[in-house]
C-alpha cells in the first residue's frame, strides 16, 4: 500500500458539514473534510488556522488530520 501524501495548508473558508476550503503552500485551493478523530474529540478548526492535509490519491477531497 502506498503512503498517503501529507501537505500543509491554511483554512480559507468554512463550509457546512465540516467541509473547508483550504489553500495549500503551492497556492492551490482544495476542498477538505475533517478527519474522524478530530470530529470525535471535537477539535475546533477556524478560518486562518494552519492544518495538515492528507491528500486523496485520486485527486478528490483532502482530509484534515492535524491542526498546526
Amino acid at each position: 500500500m502506498q503512503e498517503p501524501q501529507i501537505v500543509d495548508g491554511v483554512i480559507e473558508e468554512a463550509l457546512p458539514n465540516t467541509l473547508f476550503r483550504v489553500k495549500t503552500k503551492d497556492g492551490e485551493l482544495m476542498l477538505a473534510y475533517l478527519a474522524g478523530k478530530m470530529r470525535l474529540h471535537r477539535i475546533k478548526v477556524l478560518v486562518g488556522d494552519k492544518v495538515a492535509l492528507q491528500l486523496d490519491p485520486y485527486g478528490g477531497r483532502a482530509r484534515i488530520t492535524r491542526r498546526l
